[in-house]
């Protein structure tokens, strides 16, 4: 068996954490000649599930195309012949070139377009006339003439944000089929955004980040329940904590159990989000094809995680949940001053987790300039004070500040 890295952790499913779950399992696809003499369609081998009200049938793996993809087509023709056939990308992502290789792509095999959920986002869109610009070039971009599910808040921070304006656009947008479904994705204030967004009537989708530090919050579980209730098509992102290392003897053993049954640590993670039937899928970066069909894995075994394993993971996140930075960000607002905290620390995080220094450029210098000044020599010794995971704040911020500025 592979020596996988023991010191990655895997999350644990929260409260709410189902016993049973309701996702069909396909079998494996059938011969193509056999398909064809009944009439049949191949069915995929990856798990799908129904995303909230809007009855789309969704792959429980969603391939985040973060990167350059008009010179890494790989994965996006591996995962479209596999069957995780929801990609995930933005406006934003590498400059527009996510976009691009997306539209590369079905330049070069067009038919596959109805078989793929787009989902994009209106990166860095303040408006409404944002909006319009951004869906606009995304359709030239990837060669399509629809969305599937357009995110028209990139990043939703405040309750506010969900204006008349915005619920006008996103009905006119239904209306003249630019979109099939709208909504927001979220990783600072998660939860409030989460009641705003259930309590709205119009938010057909939710991408926020969910994993095993942040299942195990009451708060974030009453957040996910009330969208889940309100019909919301609830997605995971950020399933991986990539910031989160085990150092503890116990933790150790905790990875060793799942190496012992032959699933990597990322593939657990990847299992325990998913034994969540709220959450429909989870989004996960993907660069190269060995990667991909690692955790493609995760999603074509049918082995769930035992409760002992559920419990065991949620008692040692409770317990070494230091040091990561869950986006609750209006903690630290108020003890600093400076309400960018965890955008700088999101940026940074991109920049030494996931290797994508562009990204983290990008996500940092959208923070105003009076505020990353501050970065590099303020004291946030309060903000620390009042953290609820301990995060050395002064020095990370210092940091990002330093390699990103």
């Amino acid at each position: 068996m592979t020596d996988f890295n023991r010191r990655n952790f895997i999350k644990a499913v929260g409260a709410a954490g189902v016993a049973g779950t309701s996702y069909k399992v396909y079998a494996e696809p059938k011969d193509k000649k056999e398909c064809e003499k009944k009439g049949e369609e191949k069915k995929s081998p990856v798990l799908q599930r129904t995303l909230g009200k809007t009855g789309l049938k969704v792959p429980t793996l969603a391939p985040g195309i973060m990167y350059n993809a008009v010179n890494n087509q790989s994965v996006l023709l591996a995962s479209a012949m596999k069957g995780a056939t929801y990609w995930d990308t933005a406006h934003g992502y590498a400059g527009g070139n996510s976009e691009l290789g997306i539209g590369k792509f079905f330049e070069r095999k067009p038919e596959l377009r109805k078989k793929i959920i787009i989902a994009t986002k209106a990166s860095g869109a303040s408006d409404n006339a944002g909006r319009d610009n951004r869906l606009e070039t995304s359709f030239k971009r990837m060669n399509t003439d629809y969305i599937d599910i357009y995110y028209g808040i990139h990043a939703m921070s405040r309750p506010e944000q969900l204006t008349d304006e915005l619920k006008e656009w996103a009905q006119k947008a239904k209306e003249e089929k630019k979109i099939k479904f709208f909504g927001i994705t979220t990783h600072r204030n998660i939860e409030e955004c989460l009641h705003a967004c259930a309590e709205s009537g119009y938010i057909d989708a939710v991408m926020c980040s969910y994993n095993f530090k942040l299942m195990q919050q009451d708060k974030m579980n009453k957040a996910v329940e009330a969208a889940n209730k309100a019909g919301i098509g609830l997605v995971a992102m950020k399933v991986m904590a990539r910031n989160a290392d085990i150092e503890k003897d116990d933790d150790k053993k905790v990875a060793m159990q799942f190496l012992e049954k032959g699933m990597t640590p990322a593939q657990a993670k990847i299992k325990a989000i998913l034994s969540d039937d709220r959450f429909a899928s989870a989004c996960v970066g993907m660069k190269s094809v060995r990667e991909f069909s690692e955790n493609l894995k995760a999603v074509l075994r049918d082995e769930k995680l035992s409760f002992s394993d559920h419990q065991k993971l949620g008692e040692i996140a409770k317990a070494n949940c230091d040091g990561y930075c869950a986006g609750c960000s209006e903690i630290c607002s108020k003890a600093s001053g400076n309400p960018y905290i965890s955008d700088a620390m999101r940026a940074l995080m991109y920049n030494d987790s996931y290797g994508e220094h562009e990204m983290a450029m990008e996500t940092f210098h959208e923070i105003p300039l009076a505020y990353r000044q501050q970065f590099a020599s303020a004291d946030f010794s309060a903000a620390e004070r009042a953290c609820p995971n301990s995060i050395p704040i002064t020095k990370l911020l210092s940091r990002a500040a330093e390699k990103l500025a």
